[in-house]
Order: structure tokens, then sequence, then C-alpha cells
């Protein structure tokens, strides 16, 4: 049974949710995303960024230093494959919490966070708009790197895919073309499904 998954501590969120590749060789192309943990975007920015060692950054991540390293080379892995196979990269998902509550302006755009827990946080402080949300709640749930075929539900049938909405199993799900259970990507099934009455 593997171990449970120490969360990792996220300083600073990313500022953007992912890059996409352009250029004449990639104009057509639909190429499936490469998917960038929060926890392995905070080992790059500490490590690459901010400049710490792995020691100093595996501490702030509130994680081991064999596991920081672990991360970091994931992510560089990851970040290899997207611009040798020009593939885009999305930011989402991991077992991480945020050192602090932080917040996206609606209007500026910009993330800020709010360290003083007995304050509540009305407006912006940048621009003053009081069109606030709470930073990506949903990224508390835990998402895992093997493979980003975890997080597509594919028809048996016709072969539709969808992106898995977490917290929903993919047979809940039906197909809206052939009107069949769909299954998460990956994983055998057979092809005779019956169709959903």
């Amino acid at each position: 049974m593997p171990r449970i998954k120490r969360i990792r501590k996220v300083s600073n969120p990313p500022a953007v949710k992912g890059f996409k590749p352009y250029g004449p060789e990639v104009s057509g192309k639909v190429a499936a995303p490469v998917i960038l943990l929060y926890e392995e975007y905070e080992a790059l920015r500490l490590c690459d960024y901010d400049m710490y060692t792995h020691d100093q950054a595996s501490e702030l991540m509130n994680v081991s230093r064999p596991t920081y390293s672990r991360i970091y080379a994931s992510v560089r892995q990851k970040l290899a494959t997207a611009f040798v196979e020009g593939r885009p990269i999305t930011i989402e998902g991991g077992k991480v919490y945020f050192d602090s509550d932080w917040y996206n302006c609606g209007t500026c755009n910009c993330n800020f966070n709010n360290p003083e827990k007995d304050i509540i946080i009305k407006n912006c402080p940048l621009c003053g708009s009081k069109n606030i949300q709470e930073y990506d709640s949903e990224i508390s749930g835990e998402l895992t790197s093997e493979s980003s075929c975890d997080d597509i539900c594919v028809c048996p049938q016709c072969g539709l895919e969808q992106k898995h909405r977490h917290g929903q199993p993919c047979n809940n799900m039906i197909c809206p073309t052939c009107n069949i259970v769909m299954r998460r990507k990956g994983r055998k099934f057979r092809k005779n499904t019956k169709p959903i009455q």
C-alpha cells in the first residue's frame, strides 16, 4: 500500500493557468496538454526563479528533501516534453495548501493574499474593485501526476473524450453521441456496452 502523500505548501499561486505553443508547425494540431501540478510549479519557482537550494525549498514546501527532488525532476521532465513535442501546458491540481488565503480580482486580474486571518477582504488592494473571489478553491483535492489520461473520460463505443470532472465518477457520465456510460481513459472496458435506456 502506498504511503499517504503529505500536503505540499504553496506560497504563491501561478500568475497564469498555462501556456500554449504557437507557430506554423502547431497551428493545425490539437495535442493533449502537459499537466503541471501546483506543487510542481512551486518547486520550479522556488529553485529556478527565487534561487533557493533544494534544502531551503523543501523546508518552504513542508516536504522532505528527497520528495522535493522528485517533484523538481518531474516538473523539468514535463517542461521538456512540452517544449520538444510542442504541447500546451496547463497548471492545475495537486495535493497542496496555500500559506494564507489568496484572492483574484476580476477587474485587474491580480492575485493577492490575506495573511491577516481576522480581517475580511472586501476589495482589491491594487484597483479597489469589489469584484474579487477566492483563488481556485477546488485544488485541495488530490490529483496524481502519473498520467494525464487520469483526467479524461472516454466513451467505449465511439471513443469520444471529455475532461474528467473531479468528484464525479466517469461511470456517472453519459456519452452525448451514443448514450453509453463513460469510462476512465486507460482502463480496460468491453466494446459491446449497451446504451442507457
